[in-house]
């Protein structure tokens, strides 16, 4: 049960990243940037969430069973 959760970060960790990073390079994210010289927040916040539970995902994937 804890590899299918960790399974389940792990993919929805990469998904998050993919659709972070794809807002990163938006057209909308790019004038916003410069305009206000700082990226889209909400691009950070997926990227920043997806690789944390990417993180966790491959943790508990790597890790025994007892």
């Amino acid at each position: 049960m804890k590899k299918m959760i960790s399974a389940a970060l792990l993919i929805g960790g990469i998904a998050l990243l993919y659709f972070g990073y794809q807002e990163y390079q938006s057209f909308s994210s790019e004038v916003e940037e410069f305009v206000t010289g700082s990226p889209d927040s909400n691009a950070v916040w997926m990227m920043i969430g997806g690789g944390a539970a990417a993180a966790a995902g491959i943790f508990g994937l790597l890790q025994k069973s007892k």
